[in-house]
């Protein structure tokens, strides 16, 4: 059976957890995962739409709204017209990584493992967060932009136009295959209920500061401390 763990991480029951070197990609949910905002609900306070955007958001991570795509559509409504330069300020001056995610982040680089961000948020973000933490895959969502003003909806890519969990999963299998490890050599970290498709295809999951209905389903959940304490329980 696994130790007991650290102050701050809570362990399920099961068999001991492998060692650092069994596993060989890590995928990370980016807002309030990695960094320490929701961007859309950031985006909707510099326009000033913030509570109707953050009550939907708030709901979705519950899980009480469950189709993630029909909530970020809700939300995405409530932004059109607002002014692209919103974007820059949210990243400038509200984007913060959260406490342990470049430290994590470069471990598991050090220990071979590539690395995923997927995220439901924008690729606005996507791109600044995937460059400065060195991730090798990034799925996310292109907002449209037309006339220098958000239009409320998203931009169609080659694999759909809203990465939702069910996407997540998916993107979490395809980079498995690509690096050429199984799903059980994977490690899936969120915090809101659209993470827990991915969660439950990795070998481990871990919530971080999640969600009541993510910290109970996911295998390891650090509730106290930053990212990095996942190293805590992660022998070499």
């Amino acid at each position: 059976m696994t130790p007991p763990a650290p102050e701050g991480l809570v362990l399920r029951d099961g068999p001991a957890l492998p060692p650092l070197a069994h596993f060989k990609l890590a995928a990370f949910d980016m807002d309030s995962t990695l960094i320490g905002i929701e961007c859309i609900d950031e985006i909707a306070a510099l326009a000033g739409r913030g509570a109707e955007v953050a009550a939907i958001t708030e709901a979705a991570m519950r899980g009480e709204i469950t189709d993630f795509k029909d909530s970020l559509r809700r939300r995405l409504a409530l932004l059109a017209g607002v002014p692209a330069g919103v974007l820059d300020r949210v990243l400038a001056e509200r984007l913060h990584f959260n406490p342990g995610a470049r430290e994590l982040c470069a471990a598991l680089k050090a220990a071979g493992l590539k690395l995923l961000l997927v995220s439901g948020g924008f690729t606005f973000f996507t791109r600044f967060v995937a460059a400065e933490l060195g991730m090798d895959f990034v799925r996310s969502n292109e907002l449209e932009i037309v006339d220098g003003a958000l239009t409320g909806r998203l931009v169609m890519q080659d694999w759909g136009d809203i990465c939702d969990g069910e996407q997540k999963r998916l993107m979490l299998l395809a980079c498995c295959a690509a690096v050429g490890c199984r799903p059980e050599q994977a490690i899936a970290v969120g915090d809101g209920a659209n993470d827990l498709p991915m969660m439950g295809a990795a070998g481990l999951s871990v919530a971080y500061h999640a969600k009541p209905r993510v910290r109970e389903q996911a295998r390891v959940a650090i509730d106290g401390g930053g990212l990095a304490r996942l190293l805590d329980v992660l022998r070499p």
